[in-house]
């Protein structure tokens, strides 16, 4: 048990004392963080050499202190894509990793910004940061921060253990308003109302209990609607039934927000007495965080349990999947529901070893026969490869079978619960998912998730297996050099350069810059006190003291843009002007812009952006046009290329600019046409662009490879490749009649949102930003044998393309990205049109599969004829020639005569009606009545 002790002070090399709780700049040497900035962290306790244990006998800490435990903080820029303006700000993280000692470079300060008064005299500090979110590394999502003494409406049992705990509380953005506002209580049982479980009347704003109304609530009313308690409901009848509801101009209310009233930015205080006591305020931590997470998928009362659990969480933790069946209380009886099996019998359970029931003559046999099943000597000392033999053979001797009938061939085994068979042993890595998967640990050390987006090809439990196979593997080899140097003599083998270098080592800075790195690569000055060596992508190699400083603890850096421009030869040197590049141009500069935002540096390998889904992957991961620059996964655009040949890789279009197999016009079809100026020239699809990904059809034409992919209709001969686009000429009139709602244009084929009516062309919804993905639909017994059914990570179903626009708010339904991999390496875009795309090519010709769509086309055009006929031959009035009545009244018209048989005509009601009332008016006239109806007197027209 620890001892409380005074603070322990380490001094680091540039004279600075720390203790534990202060924040420092960390980083390995120059050289194996190839130019990043320093990180930025809180020590949480120093720690003695690795293998001697943390406390002594009687509780104090060993020493001498060679490591430290850090919690580390990130940069925006490290986490997202979007620019940020302010190199002060941070995001915390609930995240700590152990460093060695000499890793630690200088002293810092970070504070939360609820704790600073003036925030613009802050920021004009050297060291000084601030934060205000927290990043979770695990689930890959912010969350706000705010300090516990702000939280109000929970009860004060849980919130005086809360405040006593800890500085910070971190929840979603949405719930800090519940959390914040005063003490909720039930209007019913006037208790405590937590907002998972809370209703608010919309007229009264009384807060209830779901369980509390009558009848009770099963869940919360969807987003958009209303809820209101039975008397306020009552009283609204009331007054509609009186006429007395008068309804007021609406007005939109003022946002709720509980954030701290704005401060001004105007000067700094100047009082560094207030600015020394907010560096040094005390923060509470317990368990060496200051922080917890209570947001949305808290329990209140769980915090009352100093074990509970402190980290951000995506789902609730409350369920089957999380909590046992209690057992029954004495004297109860246990009434479980009818064909549900009690757990925990041993009916439920799954025998994995029945070694310790066997007799040693069975043990005996049972290893003689262990031993014959695989040559391997490897394969013979894998703990998987052993736990499955054993488990195979109690599955044996239990079912009374002979040990000799054991084999393990097959790779796979069917685990109780469990409709589908699962590997035991994971396939083996090939050399390329090795390669990537070392340089992946390389850029994001042990952060697996990034890591196994870079590999691909496997499943995340895999990516962590090998990560603990591969560490042990490494971990070896140190122990056989080791041993290999003391038997040889020597005291010990000097290891490889590692993250714990020397003062030496780790001096980035120049002495005097070369002749060719004369100046600085940010801000191009020539003098300088001293000299830091500069990341990749500048001018020059060498930074000044200010901008190497300004790029090492702020990730800043004042670019100044260079010019390209070259001098004419006959141009001398001696009519330039004193500080004009030697690359500039003898006249008058034009002007620039004095600084620009400069980029980070590139990583130790260098990657590319797939267009399609803006995640960086290495050269064999994400293609690279030779000519255009144009980058995407090949899964993507349906690319096969051999990995000898990545460099020289071209896409489509520059393809077809070279062989010019197809049109040189690559305007898609499926998407409106579009004015061109005839004088100017014609420009491909830009190369920045995913757009530029086009595919050739049956017709030598083009059509965009998403247009291809995203419209039901279309399919590929070659699904593989994406390639011969075909049916075009079949899809729905529907399609090309209606109307964008982006562009308001209605040429080219649109497709529907998949969650609104809203219908657009499929290229303007990916320049709209609109999300394009694939779902996973279930589908019944019934319908399996007519539908396909597909697999893919885990899931079973039908595979639907989806469009959706980028307002709505995400669902749960199960929804991939094009460039989404299976455990295979195939992307989501390749199973889907593998699977629905393919056109049967099977013994049937292109051109005789083009015939048939359209010998298709014209018998539904003759279909259409027919039908109009048959329209036109319908009912319609003698009289007036209307189509529409409420009963038609037929006679024979001596004008459509057949043979000696009058034809037949028909009357409306209204024109039947009016001769009936001619007849009788001449009837009381006394002209008399001489046919049936009135119409002997219709020249031409006999009745019927």
């Amino acid at each position: 048990m620890p001892v409380p002790t005074s603070p322990t002070y380490i001094t680091l090399r540039n004279g600075d004392q720390v203790k534990v709780n202060d924040h420092v700049y960390c980083s390995p040497t120059w050289s194996i963080r190839d130019g990043t900035p320093y990180s930025i962290a809180r020590i949480m306790e120093f720690l003695p050499a690795q293998g001697t244990p943390t406390f002594d006998s009687v509780g104090k800490r060993n020493e001498p202190f060679t490591r430290v435990r850090l919690a580390w903080y990130y940069r925006p820029g490290d986490v997202s894509d979007r620019p940020v303006a302010d190199s002060r700000l941070l995001l915390a993280a609930i995240y700590s990793e152990v460093c060695d000692l000499n890793q630690l470079r200088a002293k810092c300060h970070v504070i939360h910004r609820d704790k600073i008064s003036d925030l613009a005299g802050w920021k004009k500090r050297p060291d000084r940061f601030y934060f205000t979110r927290l990043f979770d590394p695990w689930i890959r999502k912010e969350f706000e921060v705010i300090q516990a003494t702000s939280v109000r409406n929970i009860p004060d049992h849980i919130r005086e253990v809360l405040t006593g705990r800890y500085e910070y509380v971190v929840a979603e953005k949405e719930i800090v308003p519940d959390l914040t506002d005063e003490l909720r209580l039930c209007a019913t049982c006037e208790k405590w109302c937590p907002p998972p479980e809370t209703v608010q009347c919309d007229r009264c704003k009384n807060f209830f209990h779901m369980a509390c109304v009558t009848p009770p609530l099963l869940a919360k009313p969807s987003r958009g609607y209303g809820w209101t308690c039975a008397p306020c409901s009552r009283q609204h009848e009331e007054e509609v039934d009186s006429h007395e509801v008068r309804h007021p101009t609406p007005v939109a209310p003022k946002p709720k927000s509980n954030a701290p009233a704005p401060r001004g930015r105007g000067r700094p205080r100047k009082d560094r007495v207030l600015a020394e006591k907010e560096e040094n305020v005390e923060i509470k931590h317990f368990k060496m965080w200051p922080f917890r997470y209570f947001g949305q998928y808290t329990v209140a009362e769980d915090t009352l349990d100093p074990e509970d659990f402190i980290f951000p969480r995506a789902a609730t933790r409350v369920g089957p999947k999380y909590q046992v069946n209690c057992f029954p209380v004495a004297g109860s009886e246990n009434n479980l529901p009818p064909g549900i099996e009690e757990r925990g019998t041993e009916s439920t359970i799954e025998v994995l070893n029945s070694v310790h029931e066997m007799s040693p003559e069975e043990v005996a046999a049972m290893e003689t026969y262990k031993s014959t099943l695989t040559r391997n000597e490897k394969l013979k000392h894998n703990i998987d490869w052993l736990t499955e033999a054993i488990r195979r053979f109690s599955a044996a001797w239990q079912n009374r079978r002979d040990m000799a009938t054991v084999n393990m061939q097959s790779p796979n085994r069917l685990e109780k619960w469990k409709t589908e068979q699962t590997r035991y042993i994971d396939r083996e890595w090939s050399e390329a998912e090795k390669a990537a998967f070392e340089d992946a640990i390389l850029n994001h050390g042990a952060e697996l998730r990034p890591v196994r987006d870079e590999v691909g090809s496997r499943t995340m439990p895999e990516v962590v297996r090998y990560y603990g196979h591969w560490k042990n593997m490494k971990l070896g080899e140190e122990n056989r050099r080791i041993k290999a140097a003391r038997a040889s003599g020597l005291s010990m083998l000097a290891r490889p350069p590692s993250r714990a270098g020397s003062a030496e080592e780790d001096s980035s800075i120049i002495a005097e810059p070369t002749k060719g790195n004369a100046s600085c690569g940010a801000c191009r000055t020539r003098e300088s006190d001293n000299w830091w060596k500069a990341p990749k992508g500048l001018v020059t190699n060498v930074l000044c003291d200010n901008c190497g400083i300004s790029w090492r603890k702020y990730a800043d850096l004042n670019v100044r843009p260079f010019r390209e421009e070259t001098i004419s030869k006959h141009t001398k040197g001696a009519d330039k002007r004193e500080g004009t590049p030697l690359t500039g141009p003898a006249a008058k500069r034009a002007r620039t812009l004095s600084t620009i935002q400069a980029t980070p540096p590139p990583s130790v390998s260098q990657q590319n952006r797939c267009l399609a889904c803006y995640k960086n992957g290495l050269p064999g991961k994400v293609l690279r046009c030779r000519n255009c620059s144009f980058r995407a996964h090949p899964g993507v655009i349906g690319a096969v290329v051999d990995a000898t040949s990545l460099d020289q890789w071209l896409c489509d279009l520059c393809s077809n600019e070279k062989l010019q197999e197809f049109s040189v016009n690559y305007d898609c079809l499926l998407c409106p046409r579009t004015r061109k100026d005839p004088k100017k020239k014609q420009f491909h699809p830009p190369a920045d662009s995913f757009l530029r990904s086009c595919k050739p059809t049956e017709g030598q034409a083009w059509v965009h490879t998403l247009c291809s992919v995203f419209i039901p209709e279309i399919s590929y001969s070659d699904a593989t490749r994406l390639r011969l686009v075909e049916g075009i000429s079949t899809m729905p009139p529907y399609r090309w009649m209606n109307k964008c709602t982006l562009c308001d244009q209605s040429g080219g084929a649109v497709v529907r949102c998949s969650d609104c009516p809203a219908e657009y062309h499929v290229s303007c919804a990916w320049k709209a930003g609109h999300k394009f993905g694939f779902e996973m639909q279930p589908v019944k017994a019934s319908r399996r044998d007519t539908t396909t059914v597909v697999d893919f990570k885990d899931f079973n179903g039908c595979m639907v393309p989806t469009v959706t626009c980028k307002g709505h708010p995400a669902h749960r339904r199960e929804r991939f990205e094009m460039c989404e991999m299976n455990e295979l390496g195939e992307t989501a875009v390749q199973v889907y049109c593998k699977n629905y795309k393919q056109a049967p090519t099977a013994n049937i010709h292109g051109l005789l599969r083009k015939a048939r769509r359209l010998d298709q086309i014209i018998q539904t055009e003759d279909s259409i004829d027919s039908e109009s006929t048959l329209a036109s031959s319908e009912m319609h009035c003698w009289s007036c020639g209307t189509e529409y009545s409420p009963c038609f009244y037929s006679f024979t018209v001596k004008e459509f005569m057949v043979g000696d048989e009058f034809g037949e005509a028909w009357e409306c009601h209204n024109c039947h009606m009016k001769q009936i009332e001619n007849h009788q008016e001449s009837v009381n006239g006394g002209n008399g009545l001489n046919g049936i109806n009135g119409m002997d007197g219709m020249d031409g027209i006999e009745p019927s």
